[in-house]
């Protein structure tokens, strides 16, 4: 099964919670690709003792998951794509929910 994951916050627990179920899916055989929209963008960033965000980020990355940055939510944050979230648009965010067999948002 395909899944699409659209994370909207950078809230810790919830986006270390997101990837830690597109890693489940993975090593369970299905395809994951995931969209970071509004301050979401900014995971890469987040530091909490409880839930390594950034840990799981990489650990999704490593395991087969794509991780998508809306360009739009980076540029108004003078940010730019990254090797593990490349800067993407509306349209990537279109094709990923039309391949997809389900969208889960957090």
């Amino acid at each position: 099964m395909k899944f699409g994951i659209v994370l909207e916050t950078k809230e810790a627990e919830k986006a270390w919670n997101a990837f830690r179920f597109g890693v489940a899916a993975l090593q369970q055989g299905h395809q994951v690709k995931t969209f970071l929209m509004g301050e979401a963008v900014e995971c890469e960033d987040v530091q909490d003792p409880k839930y390594n965000v950034l840990e799981q980020m990489n650990l999704f990355a490593d395991a087969g998951g794509e991780i998508l940055a809306c360009g739009t939510c980076l540029k108004s944050r003078q940010k730019d794509g990254t090797d593990l979230c490349p800067l993407s648009t509306m349209f990537d965010l279109v094709k990923l929910v039309e391949e997809s067999d389900r969208v889960i948002c957090f």
